[in-house]
């Protein structure tokens, strides 16, 4: 049996986790599957194995939308990852991907009450994917893409909304960006300055940053400015891939060329979601009252101690600072309220109404160190839930 040496390291609270403690934890997976029928006496073995469940069975033959109320399906998302961008560990493979995978179930029955199963799949080819997918459509009522890395993140997402009849969301793109969005409408309000006027820097242009990017413009970021490792993506870069040339049209009005020294000089807004690293001089040069998300995990693009030396409001990606940008504000809720509309997709409609719900959680007790709720505020889900269903059916996708 493979052992591990004790080491410690800091948890969300600041209290010392073991190897032991943690590996302990996982140890046999985090998951189970939960009896929801009873099977207590010869009579309820007849009614839900045989020979009672072939009359279910007879009728969703005869009926296939009836599998939505005599099966989980419409209650199951599937949590799907090829292991290529796996946390901060990078490509690691499925197999290594599934604790991770895994724990993202866990937090969709905590928050949202939803089922899932987490499914890595042995292939990074996206044809293999979409076709797996689609072949295993009956199984699940929903996608929620995960770790996968981009560019082929993008493409995937798009097949697979393209082929499938059900909603569909790669979380690292999307459910960051939602919360990205309700934290800067609440930040915007402490600063106050509106949104319309900002000028928006995002310093990384993967998964996170794209999405970032798309929903900002959305909302009617006035000036977004996106920057990767070469620097500010602009018109007459070369070697653009199609997703950058794509930005280019709701991105860089000025046609800023350089990197973060010009981009920054000015700017209202920093968003990091790369893991490169910004100097405290570049961050000085940016506008009075400004915003700071370093978005990166564990290290932050600048931390957020030196970052609340030039700007009003910080967030970061971690637990232990103030004002955490947590996917798990977004995800569950979102896929909850798609799901209870049997909605055929999410649309970006049903992801701002998310954000807005987000923000209006902490809308009574907005402050510098509280843009945002916490992960485990109860009252989160149930408002996401909500609006992403209004906004479903407002947008003509709820079937329910």
């Amino acid at each position: 049996m493979t052992t591990v040496n004790d080491h410690t390291s800091a948890s969300a609270n600041g209290t010392e986790l073991t190897d032991d403690e943690i590996f302990r934890a996982h140890e046999g997976g985090k998951l189970g599957v939960d009896v929801t029928a009873p099977l207590d006496s010869a009579r309820d073995l007849s009614i839900a194995y045989t020979p009672g469940v072939a009359k279910v069975s007879r009728a969703i033959a005869a009926d296939e939308t009836l599998a939505d109320r005599y099966t989980w399906t419409q209650n199951l998302v599937a949590v799907v990852s090829d292991g290529t961008a796996v946390l901060g560990l990078g490509d690691i493979g499925p197999r290594a991907s599934l604790p991770v995978m895994e724990g993202k179930s866990a937090l969709f029955k905590t928050f949202a009450g939803l089922n899932s199963i987490p499914l890595v799949l042995d292939t990074t080819d996206v044809d293999e994917i979409v076709e797996t997918m689609v072949r295993l459509r009956p199984s699940f009522g929903a996608v929620n893409l995960e770790d996968v890395a981009a560019p082929r993140c993008f493409e995937l997402e798009r097949r697979l909304i393209e082929a499938l009849d059900c909603p569909v969301m790669h979380d690292d793109q999307h459910g960051t960006a939602v919360v990205v969005l309700a934290a800067l409408r609440n930040a915007a309000k402490i600063v106050g300055r509106p949104m319309d006027s900002m000028r928006v820097v995002i310093s990384g242009a993967g998964a996170a940053g794209v999405a970032c990017a798309k929903i900002l413009h959305t909302a009617g970021v006035g000036e977004i400015v996106v920057l990767d490792s070469r620097g500010v993506v602009h018109e007459g870069r070369d070697n653009l891939t199609p997703i950058k040339e794509e930005l280019l049209g709701y991105t860089n009005p000025r046609g800023i060329t350089g990197g973060l020294e010009s981009a920054l000089d000015g700017a209202d807004v920093l968003i990091g979601v790369s893991a490169g690293q910004i100097p405290e001089e570049l961050v000085a040069t940016m506008a009075d009252d400004a915003i700071v998300f370093a978005l990166s995990n564990p290290d932050p693009e600048v931390h957020p101690e030196v970052a609340g030396r030039h700007a009003a409001v910080v967030a970061t990606g971690r637990s232990d600072f103030p004002n955490q940008i947590n996917n798990v504000l977004a995800f569950p809720g979102i896929f909850k309220g798609a799901l209870q509309e049997n909605s055929r997709m999410i649309t970006d409609r049903m992801k701002v109404a998310a954000a807005e719900a987000i923000a209006e959680v902490v809308a009574e007790e907005l402050a510098a160190d509280k843009i945002v709720p916490s992960p485990l505020d109860p009252r989160v889900a149930p408002a996401v839930i909500s609006a992403v269903a209004a906004a479903a059916r407002a947008d003509g996708v709820a079937t329910a």
